[in-house]
């Protein structure tokens, strides 16, 4: 009751934001380039070891990426192009994310680590190639968003992991919780590119066959 209490307090502050930039007439392809932009910020924060921060900027940052299409959709503007932007600067944000946590472990710091440099990069490469196999498996008239860990619970992890990092000396078990959350995302974008390729596979030969 209170969690759906929370979740219709949030859709009404967004809606009236979604309403105010319609208003406005701001085009939604703006609103996906600053989403993409303040997530660069996210990223050179990462490189920092700014974690805390970088998870209160990625929560700004996704905040953009569900405004743009629901502006288009109440302004009656979307386009294939703006669908097309959206999900290829997503890839960028993703991948940015990322990098900017690997750069940050590989620095000479008291917090360098091989190993989290490693599970960052099978986490970047695994989910680039979870959003590439749906896409190309659309164009080839299969539908695949299914799987373990998609976009949403990815970026939810990275905030869990930014937001528990506010001390690096701290010593309490819910602090700095980045490195466990990076295993997550290593082997769960791994399990979900193997679940997308079975599905997909299943679903193009059931195609086949019918032909």
């Amino acid at each position: 009751m209170f969690g759906a209490s929370i979740g219709r307090g949030a859709m009404r502050i967004i809606n009236s934001m979604v309403r105010g930039l319609a208003s406005a007439g701001i085009p939604p392809n703006v609103l996906t380039t600053i989403g993409v932009m303040i997530n660069m910020g996210c990223a050179v924060l990462f490189g920092f070891g700014e974690f805390f921060w970088a998870g209160i900027v990625l929560i700004v940052a996704n905040l953009f990426d569900m405004l743009d299409g629901n502006v288009a959709r109440l302004t009656g503007r979307v386009t294939k192009y703006g669908g097309f932007l959206d999900s290829t600067l997503d890839r960028l944000s993703d991948m940015a994310q990322f990098i900017g946590i690997m750069v940050f472990y590989s620095r000479m710091t008291p917090e360098h680590s091989v190993l989290n440099v490693a599970l960052a990069g099978i986490g970047m490469v695994a989910s680039v190639l979870v959003s590439y196999t749906t896409a190309r498996s659309e164009g080839l008239g299969v539908k695949a968003n299914v799987g373990f860990l998609q976009r949403p619970e990815r970026i939810v992890l990275l905030i869990i992991g930014a937001l528990s990092t506010w001390d690096w000396s701290s010593s309490h078990f819910l602090a700095n919780r980045m490195p466990q959350v990076l295993w997550v995302l290593a082997i769960g974008s791994l399990w979900t590119l193997v679940q997308r390729m079975i599905y997909i596979r299943r679903e193009l030969r059931a195609i086949d066959n019918s032909v």
